[in-house]
């Protein structure tokens, strides 16, 4: 299965959920996914913690120091 193929069944997937329980619960579902997908790229050493909040913490602080 190549990506667009992927994209669609994903797409059809949620418009079909948001059609059959709502809105809210279609958002639901994909912000559950979008944790799900983060957690596995960091779990496989895709995305570096450290790295990803020194970021996070970094783009913080440089925004206080006028």
């Amino acid at each position: 299965m190549n990506r667009q193929q992927f994209g669609f069944i994903a797409g059809f997937a949620i418009a079909t959920l948001w059609w059959a329980a709502g809105f809210l619960v279609a958002i639901a579902a994909v912000v559950a996914g979008l944790l799900g997908w983060a957690v596995a790229a960091l779990v496989e050493g895709r995305w570096n913690a450290s790295e990803l909040l020194s970021r996070v913490s970094g783009s913080r602080m440089s925004g206080d120091r006028r």
